[in-house]
C-alpha cells in the first residue's frame, strides 16, 4: 500500500507549506475545504460538502467501512517560527487589536497527512475492499465543527463506518506514535461566570457592592474545588483564564465577569466539579449582598475522548509491526480536548486516536497553541501518513480477512 509514497510526498511537502503559510480561523475555512475537495475529486473520490467540512468515500466492493477524521482550522495567535513559509495572515480580535493566524496545532499537518493516505489507499484498490471515507472537519478549535457536521446530516448522507479514528501531531519526538487505550483526552467546558454588584464613586464604598472584590473571593474559592472535592487521584482542572471588572481606579464597576475553564476525563467528576462551580459563585454573591443572581453561560464543551479497548488494541499492533516496537509508545492521558468523538458518536462507531510525534530527538517541542509550534516536515508527515493507511488496511486490507 505504501510504494507509492515518494511520489505522494513530493506534492504533500508542497502542500503542507501552502497551508501554514495560509492558515483560515475556525468555520472560515472556505480556501482549504476548496483545496481539499479538488484534492479528493482528482484521487477519484465521491465528494460531499457538509456542515462546512468535506468528506470524501472511496467504495471499492464488499467490506468493513473506515473513516479517518482531520481537522482543518487554524488559531488567532501571531506565529513567531521565522520560517520562510510562515503564515503572515492577520485578523482583528474581539478587543479591536490586530492579531496573526497561524496552524499553532498542526491542523495542516493533519490535512497534508489523511489527503496523502487517501491518494495511496486509492491508488492501490486491488490490495484492499470494503469504504474509505475521509473526512475533514471545521472548527475543532471552538468545538462547533463536528456538531455541524452532524447537525446537517453526516449519518445519513455518509456511509456508517465500522471504526472510525483520528490523530494529533504531538510536540514528541517525530516519527514515534502514541497509541492509549481508555480516556485519552479529557472532556472541556468553558463558562463564563457574570456576577452583579452595585456601582459606586471609589471615595464611597459603602455605597456599592463591590464586584472587584466579590471576584476575587470567588477566584480563591474555586482553587478548592479540585484540592477539597475531587477524590485524590481523581483528575480535575478548574482554571481562571480571565477576571474583568472595571475600567478606571475611582469607579466601583457593577459587574465583573470570570472566564473559566474545566477538565475532567470522568463524567461524574464533571458533573461534582459544575455543581460546585455554580454553588460557590451562588454563595459568594449572597454572602456579598449581591443584587441579583449570576449568570451562568457555558460554551467550548468538548466530550470526553474514550479510546475503544479493541480497536485500540487492533491499531497498535499494526502499528508495531509496521514502524518497530520502539517507534510505538503509550501516550499516556493528554489533558488537552477535542470535539473528534463527536462524529464517530453519532454514528455509534468504536474509535481510536493516536498521537504524532513532530520534533527533533531529545529536543521536545513547545506545546500546541504556542507561537513558536513548527513541527518538522519530515519525518512527520510520512508517519503520520503511514499510520492512517496502515491502521485502514488493519481493518480493509484482503490480508487481514
Amino acid at each position: 500500500m505504501l510504494e507509492g509514497l515518494a511520489a505522494t510526498t513530493v506534492w504533500q511537502e508542497e502542500l503542507y507549506r501552502h497551508l501554514h503559510a495560509h492558515p483560515e480561523l475556525s468555520s472560515h475555512e472556505v480556501e482549504t475545504a476548496a483545496e481539499i475537495a479538488a484534492r479528493l475529486e482528482g484521487f477519484g473520490y465521491a465528494v460531499e460538502r457538509i456542515g462546512g467540512g468535506v468528506v470524501g468515500v472511496l467504495t471499492n466492493g464488499g467490506g468493513p467501512t473506515v473513516l479517518v477524521r482531520a481537522d482543518i482550522d487554524a488559531l488567532p495567535v501571531t506565529e513567531q517560527t521565522g520560517l520562510p513559509y510562515a503564515s503572515a495572515v492577520t485578523t482583528v480580535d474581539e478587543s479591536g487589536a490586530t492579531v496573526g493566524v497561524m496552524h499553532a496545532c498542526g491542523h495542516d499537518v493533519h490535512v497534508a497527512c489523511l489527503l496523502g493516505a487517501a491518494e495511496l489507499v486509492a491508488g492501490r484498490t486491488q490490495a484492499w475492499g470494503g469504504t474509505f471515507v475521509a473526512l475533514f472537519q471545521p472548527a475543532e478549535e471552538t468545538a462547533v465543527g463536528a456538531r455541524a457536521m452532524v447537525e446537517d446530516g453526516l449519518t445519513t448522507k455518509v456511509p456508517r463506518p465500522d471504526v472510525a479514528f483520528g490523530q494529533h501531531v504531538l510536540n514528541h519526538e517525530a516519527g514515534v506514535l502514541g497509541t492509549q487505550t481508555g480516556p485519552v483526552l479529557s472532556a472541556g467546558d468553558s463558562v463564563r461566570i457574570t456576577v452583579f454588584g452595585k456601582g459606586s464613586h471609589g471615595s464611597m464604598p459603602h455605597l456599592s457592592v463591590d464586584p472587584v472584590v466579590l471576584a476575587a473571593s470567588i477566584v480563591l474559592r474555586l482553587q478548592t474545588i479540585v484540592s477539597r472535592e475531587v477524590r485524590p487521584g481523581e483528575f480535575a482542572v478548574v482554571t481562571v483564564g480571565s477576571s474583568v471588572a472595571g475600567s478606571k481606579s475611582n469607579i466601583i464597576p457593577d459587574r465583573a465577569v470570570l472566564l473559566v475553564n474545566l477538565r475532567t476525563y470522568d463524567m461524574g467528576v464533571r458533573q461534582t466539579v459544575v455543581d460546585a462551580v455554580e454553588r460557590i459563585v451562588r454563595a459568594e454573591c449572597e454572602a456579598a449582598g449581591s443584587p441579583q443572581p449570576p449568570t451562568f453561560e457555558y460554551y467550548d464543551q468538548y466530550p470526553l475522548t474514550d479510546n475503544h479497548p479493541e480497536v485500540t488494541a487492533t491499531v497498535t499492533e499494526a502499528f508495531r509491526a509496521h514502524f518497530g516496537q520502539d517507534r510505538v509508545m503509550e501516550l499516556g492521558r493528554v489533558t488537552a480536548s477535542e470535539d473528534f468523538s463527536r462524529v464517530p458518536d453519532a454514528f455509534g462507531t468504536p474509535y481510536t486516536y493516536w498521537g504524532v510525534g513532530g520534533f527533533a530527538p531529545g529536543h521536545p517541542g513547545p506545546p500546541n497553541h504556542s507561537p513558536t509550534f513548527a513541527p518538522l516536515i519530515q519525518p512527520t508527515l510520512s508517519a503520520g501518513t503511514e499510520a492512517i493507511v496502515v491502521a485502514a488496511m488493519a481493518y480493509l486490507g484482503k490480508d487481514q480477512r
